[in-house]
């Protein structure tokens, strides 16, 4: 299949960053709410699962038209050519959603997309006899917003967020793809200092040396489109093969990241050693009012508590005037902190350099940037 329709979906306010990664891998794409759509081949799907660090999935756009009636979606769903995606035992499951549009009833909506579906493959491959579904697996998805129907089969199977090296989590476990985020949107360069100082179970230390070393996060799991007939093994092989090549181990690294619980300490650096950075990143247990460095230009960033809990919101706020003193003596540090706590900046003690407003599962936070002084400029 040489031009497919791709999107990369996108948690809210990540979009530019996704896009910014698809036309790093050399395709051209437009930005919509929520997701980044792109035309590419077989060769593309592996490439996208593998090397998008901040997208969600990565779904073949099989067919989109407006449906005002069952009939139509019925019968709009039934010409598409699913013969050329679903071979004849494919086990495929339709979710969907609905959103400010006439057909509102998503389970209507999934029983009508899999019989026109079933009612397409049964013709294609001339059965008369049910379907088996017992293949492999296309995830198939009907979304409706305002009255236009878009039919998508999902590549990644799990999220991408789950990059296979988490081994075990704090109780409020930030996202991966969120994590490689924060790192890059910040001024890190892989030559800097690098630390987290509420690192819970490491993902932003872990995401910042992949980052730093070139590594695919996709490296150390599978995709389900991997047991598709039509995605031959040599584009897997291939995309690997070019993820490993692009890949900088020798780039040294300085990374820390500590959290005042021990417990976590340790999750984290079990979870580093299953990414294959045990010795990368270094994880130590200490309290935030105790940070102290020599080093210049350096980089922070941090998911603090937001003191959301009843009873934690003085000790939080506390604790971020304390963090204001350590780190506001570091003037050639940048810190980049994301809270849910909208007057963080009164109890930091002085106003951001930028806020970007980001979310946190459901939870509306800022990201406060607060930029250092610049490193000087090297000699030629």
């Amino acid at each position: 299949m040489s031009k497919l329709e791709l999107i990369a979906t996108a948690a809210m306010g990540l979009e530019s960053l996704v896009a910014k990664e698809v036309r790093d891998l050399g395709y051209e794409c437009q930005v919509e709410n929520g997701r980044i759509t792109y035309k590419g081949d077989e060769l593309a799907i592996a490439r996208s699962n593998l090397w998008l660090r901040t997208a969600d999935r990565v779904k073949i756009k099989a067919g989109e038209f407006k449906a005002y009636t069952f009939d139509e979606l019925f019968e709009k769903t039934k010409s598409i050519p699913w013969e050329q995606f679903l071979p004849e035992n494919a086990e495929f499951p339709v979710s969907g959603k609905s959103q400010k549009s006439k057909l509102f009833s998503v389970s209507d909506c999934q029983s009508i997309v899999k019989k026109a579906i079933v009612e397409r493959l049964r013709k294609a491959y001339k059965k008369t006899s049910w379907l088996e579904e017992n293949g492999p697996l296309f995830k198939i998805e009907v979304s409706l917003l305002k009255d236009v129907a878009t039919l998508t089969i999902d590549t990644s199977g799990s999220g991408l967020h789950k990059r296979g090296y988490r081994v075990d989590q704090g109780e409020a476990p930030l996202k991966e793809t969120l994590a490689a985020a924060l790192v890059m949107l910040t001024n890190w360069t892989p030559e800097r200092p690098f630390a987290d100082l509420f690192c819970g179970s490491g993902t932003i230390p872990i995401e910042a040396a992949l980052i730093g070393q070139n590594i695919a996060p996709g490296f150390n799991r599978e995709f389900v489109s991997e047991s598709w007939d039509w995605m031959p093994d040599t584009v897997w092989e291939q995309a690997r093969n070019e993820a490993e090549d692009m890949a900088k181990y020798d780039q040294p690294l300085d990374i820390t990241g500590s959290d005042i619980d021990h417990r976590l300490v340790k999750i984290a650096a079990e979870n580093a050693f299953e990414a294959g950075l045990g010795d990368l990143v270094n994880f130590k247990q200490m309290r935030v009012q105790d940070f102290a460095v020599k080093k210049d230009y350096g980089v922070i960033v941090s998911n603090p508590p937001y003191g959301e809990r009843l009873g934690e919101k003085n000790a939080v706020e506390q604790m971020y005037k304390e963090m204001g003193k350590v780190l506001g003596a570091l003037d050639t540090w940048s810190v980049y902190i994301m809270t849910s706590n909208e007057q963080f900046e009164q109890f930091y003690g002085r106003p951001a350099t930028k806020k970007r407003k980001l979310f946190n599962g459901f939870i509306r936070t800022d990201f406060y940037q607060y930029w250092g002084k610049r490193p000087p400029r090297r000699s030629e």
